[in-house]
């Protein structure tokens, strides 16, 4: 099993010294290859996206309270039990609405928006149709929504825009007069013919979940407003110039102010008032359902049972005030945001940067983009979306870091090839190198030293970096690099080998300190010394193996201007 361990190591560290630093390259071209796939094809990126936008803004610190002139007038399980004793089960007859609508239009609201779709004509009760149709004709704040359907049914639809008041080209000219669209309309006329209309479609995304509200869709060269929209250009709010928004969550459900239908309605038909005289007074009052049993609940950003008609309050709102979240769109800023990511980091692994400072700083960096899409959500009504790209990156490092870090368990405390206790005799080879500079030699600049001399040696060796800050006779071994080479006196051809790499290793050092960026009149020095050590208390021999290789390195009269060998004991 050892020699196993070491074959493996021995291939792991010869693998090592023949890609080098390249690996990093081939990591990080192998992502980029994955992220254009996924941008592309997966789109894993856009989903954690996805989630990450769930969470930040479920818990943001600050946000934008609902606006108190949006007032929902809820027909939830109570109003259908209240109203069913004398209008019996849903849906009403229209001439409850039509009430509705007379009787709060005394106080002037601003706007009267359904949420409901009036699609077919309620054939009991042709006269309740006509009063309601009656009342819509005879006002010009009131909002209808019509339902697009599927594209897929257009070519079976009767409907050509030109048929629908209030659509208009998207651009002049380029429109197809021809084009039928399948859509349901309003069943009354004055709410056509009003143009006051939008649709109230609501797209979720792939997982189901509302995050966005669309503002138009442009069919064969026409736009179809959404009633957000419509609402919008009737009370003269700015309009975003995009056919969907990032919707800005004013909080959880029943954020907005509700009030209940049946208790309008029949305080409004009482002689004896209960409720302000004024409640309504320029609000925009959108009449909905909250009703489980009506089935206007969605799964949104905010909760996993969201009413409809508030998310159709929230679109209204985000255009009043123009504060939809901005995000970047597409999968363009995803891709780039990646790879500058990725190819960072590979930069820094290839450039041998030190690997706590390169751990330090990535953490940092990785955290802190996520705290700027935090802050952005929060203070700037902006999603800068980082997930994704930071995944990538993580990714990358990982890999890269348990590369790295098999690599040095490779290449390190190789202190006895081929030795086992009580048999035969052990060889030492020690090289003792002091390099002299002007400019401070700092931990980094000692482990990329100790990272080279490690690539430069084709046998398994051991490099230590001694290096202290004590005083007194312990400073004299400060900032020194130690290669030892230790194998058994059977280990023949690896004995070469090792005196083959001391020696050209011996031949380098200039070269290889030179590549650190030190100043040209650094100084070199080195000493190579060979000895045997016997018997199995081998302590007090290293010690003293590592005394006389000081010894011979500091007694060596050559020059210090040349890199020397000293002859072996």
């Amino acid at each position: 099993m050892t020699k196993l361990k070491l074959l493996i190591g021995q291939w792991l560290a010869n693998f090592t010294r023949r890609l080098q630093n390249n690996f990093y390259l081939y990591l990080a071209a192998l992502l980029t290859v994955f992220v254009l796939l996924d941008a592309s094809v997966f789109h894993v990126g856009e989903n954690m996206r996805q989630k990450a936008f769930d969470f930040m803004v479920r818990h943001r610190v600050v946000a934008p309270a609902p606006d108190q002139d949006i007032v929902i007038i809820d027909i939830n399980e109570a109003s259908l039990a209240a109203m069913a004793k004398e209008y019996g089960r849903w849906p009403w007859p229209r001439q409850v609405f039509g009430e509705f609508v007379e009787n709060i239009q005394t106080q002037q609201p601003r706007a009267i928006v359904f949420d409901v779709l009036f699609s077919d004509a309620d054939l009991f009760n042709p006269d309740s149709d006509a009063y309601f149709n009656e009342v819509i004709a005879g006002t010009d704040n009131t909002y209808f929504p019509f339902l697009r359907l599927p594209e897929a049914h257009d070519k079976l639809s009767q409907v050509r825009p030109g048929m629908i008041p209030g659509l208009h080209e998207a651009v002049p000219g380029q429109s197809d007069p021809n084009a039928t669209i399948a859509v349901v309309l309003p069943h009354f006329d004055a709410a056509v013919q009003s143009g006051r209309l939008g649709t109230h479609n609501i797209y979720p995304d792939r997982d189901g979940i509302v995050r966005e509200y669309r503002l138009y869709r442009d069919d064969y060269g026409w736009r179809l407003p959404s009633l957000p929209m419509t609402v919008g250009l009737g009370l003269a709010y700015p309009l975003p110039d995009v056919d969907k928004v990032l919707l800005n969550w004013r909080g959880k459900p029943f954020s907005y102010q509700y009030a209940t239908f049946s208790d309008v309605f029949q305080d409004m038909a009482s002689k004896v008032k209960q409720r302000p005289a004024e409640e309504f007074k320029d609000k925009i009052v959108i009449i909905g359902s909250t009703a489980a049993s009506l089935g206007d609940i969605k799964a949104t950003a905010m909760d996993k049972t969201f009413p409809g008609v508030e998310i159709l309050a929230t679109a209204i709102d985000n255009v009043k005030h123009d504060d939809y979240l901005w995000v970047l769109r597409g999968s363009l800023p995803y891709v780039l945001i990646s790879l500058l990511l990725i190819w960072l980091t590979t930069l820094a692994f290839y450039i041998n940067m030190d690997r706590d400072k390169l751990t330090k700083l990535f953490s940092g960096t990785q955290i802190g983009l996520l705290v700027l899409s935090y802050i952005g959500i929060n203070l700037a009504d902006a999603y800068l979306d980082f997930t994704g790209p930071i995944a990538w990156a993580v990714m990358y490092f990982s890999v890269a870091k348990i590369y790295a870090l098999a690599n040095d368990r490779a290449l390190q405390r190789w202190l006895a090839y081929g030795v086992k206790a009580g048999a035969g005799t052990t060889h030492a080879q020690l090289m003792p190198v002091i390099v002299e500079s002007r400019e401070p030699l700092g931990d980094a600049l000692l482990k990329k030293l100790k990272r080279k001399i490690e690539l430069a040696s084709r046998t398994p060796c051991n490099v230590d970096i001694i290096k202290t800050a004590q005083s007194g006779i312990w400073g004299l071994f400060g900032d020194m690099v130690l290669v030892s080479w230790t194998y058994a006196e059977t280990e023949a051809a690896y004995a070469a080998q090792a005196k083959q790499d001391a020696s050209q290793l011996a031949a380098q050092l200039s070269v290889l300190v030179a590549s650190l960026g030190l100043p040209t009149d650094t100084l070199v020095r080195h000493a190579i010394h060979d000895c045997t050590l016997a018997g199995e208390q081998t302590a007090s021999q290293w010690r003293t193996l590592f005394a006389q290789a000081i010894i011979r390195l500091e007694h060596d009269e050559t020059p210090l201007n040349a890199s020397t060998t000293a002859s072996p004991a």
